[in-house]
């Protein structure tokens, strides 16, 4: 399968290189030519522009799109709303507000391009090795037609159509609110062990909580990676920034009457990080940076 990949920063560098690996042909485009450079060392054809990228591509054309949400995600998709054709099929990897994926499935659908929303999760690892993918998208019959990049580069049952647009990025939406309360939790029992009268070893608590307990799991793993690195976490603030995700997923719950204390209270942990400097906050930080490359304030 050949296609358009837009976004070569920390997950679409490493997209490029499981689609390559899988037998796709990508054409990768970046505003930063020296990422299309870098991406054109793992066998990526390069484009300096978006029309160049789908001039390259035959029909039906398939671009992926892994930008920034928000403004980012918004212009690219409407310059390719001018770009391609009826048939075409666009798909939308980043971490998109759900609505604003129904707002994107309206204005392609009205030009005849079938849209996908698409979460992604597993973080740069989970993209170079094998992802966690949520799709949706109201056209079942031509999803059949990029199943296979899906099976391709996913873990094996790493991927699901959840039916109509909006359904991939609202099922990674409430993905991440769990993964809120999951960090928060772990953040907390921390945080009690820093100021007990007991002098544990952090790396050594996470490697065997993560052999055989109740509480084992990737994030056990990465905390563990990241105590091996650093201790005590010394050299990080422990200021919890985020994508919104959470959030989003807590309004939603609140406009449907579902009562969700677990996240929201994650939610306001995370606020209250920006102000204050806790180990709990060290702990999610060194998460965060460890399965999604996201940015560390260091002391």
């Amino acid at each position: 399968m050949k296609l358009g990949l837009i976004g070569l920063g920390k997950m679409g560098i490493n997209l490029a290189q499981n689609m390559i690996r899988n037998n796709n042909e990508v054409v990768g485009f970046d505003l930063d030519t020296k990422l299309v450079e870098e991406a054109a060392t793992y066998g990526a054809a390069k484009s300096t522009s978006l029309e160049d990228m789908v001039s390259q591509l035959p029909s039906p054309k398939i671009v992926w799109v892994m930008v920034p949400a928000g403004k980012p995600t918004d212009a690219t998709i409407d310059s390719l709303a001018e770009l391609l054709n009826k048939d075409d099929i666009l798909i939308d990897g980043g971490n998109t507000f759900w609505k604003d994926s129904l707002r994107h499935n309206r204005l392609l659908g009205e030009k005849g391009i079938h849209y996908f929303d698409c979460g992604s999760s597993g973080g740069w690892r989970g993209a170079l090795n094998g992802g966690n993918f949520m799709i949706g998208g109201d056209d079942a019959a031509t999803f059949e037609v990029i199943r296979p990049l899906f099976e391709g580069i996913s873990l094996p049952d790493g991927y699901l159509y959840t039916g109509k647009a909006g359904s991939g990025h609202y099922l990674k939406m409430v993905h991440n609110g769990i993964e809120y309360g999951m960090m928060a939790a772990m953040g907390e029992g921390f945080e009690v062990l820093d100021a007990s009268d007991f002098d544990y070893d952090y790396e050594a608590v996470a490697k065997v909580w993560n052999h055989g307990s109740v509480i084992r799991s990737w994030l056990m793993e990465l905390i563990q990676d990241a105590f091996s690195k650093d201790p005590k976490l010394d050299a990080i603030k422990g200021r919890m920034h985020s994508n919104g995700e959470g959030q989003w997923t807590v309004e939603d719950a609140m406009a449907h009457g579902v009562p969700t204390p677990v996240i929201a209270d994650a939610v306001m942990t995370r606020f209250r990080s920006l102000q204050d400097d806790t180990f709990n906050g060290k702990v999610v930080a060194a998460l965060r940076n460890e399965f999604g490359g996201h940015a560390m304030d260091k002391n």
